[in-house]
């Protein structure tokens, strides 16, 4: 088993596990299952850090993390978006997920709904426009939101 990190691939490794014992997909995730970066301690969470995010997590409301996530995937498509030259094929992707909970979510978002509403708005608006100016060529095959060829986000 891996987990995926913004600096890559790392295998899931129990410390202290012996020859013969389950490998990690066999048994539950504990605080134990973290990835070790190279280099020694400290350049991953330890069991407890990674209880004390988890408990931190678990305090929040949902709508907060969801609506996190949301913010995150505007500043993806805002990544792409803003690259020379741009990069609408990633863009569109990221602003077909955020379209995705936006919408489909809508007002379960709490206090964030209507800001996001407006952001997934303006990012659609940023993607047309450089689209329309020829920054890319259009994709040709089918995107997942809206199943039509070469054309904008849903």
């Amino acid at each position: 088993m891996s987990l995926w990190t913004p600096s890559g691939e790392h295998e899931v490794v129990r410390e202290g596990s012996a020859p013969g014992e389950p490998g990690p997909s066999e048994r539950p995730a504990t605080g134990d299952d973290v990835p070790r970066a190279p280099g020694g301690p400290g350049d991953a969470p330890g069991p407890a850090e990674m209880e004390e995010l988890r408990r931190q997590l678990a305090a929040a409301p949902a709508e907060v993390v969801v609506a996190n996530h949301c913010y995150g995937l505007f500043e993806l498509a805002a990544v792409y978006l803003s690259q020379t030259p741009p990069k609408l094929d990633g863009g569109r992707l990221a602003i077909d997920a955020l379209g995705c909970l936006v919408e489909g979510i809508g007002d379960r978002l709490g206090e964030s709904a209507a800001a996001l509403r407006e952001a997934l708005a303006q990012i659609r608006l940023a993607y047309v426009q450089l689209e329309a100016a020829g920054a890319d060529p259009p994709n040709t095959g089918p995107t997942a939101a809206n199943g039509a060829s070469g054309g904008t986000p849903a």
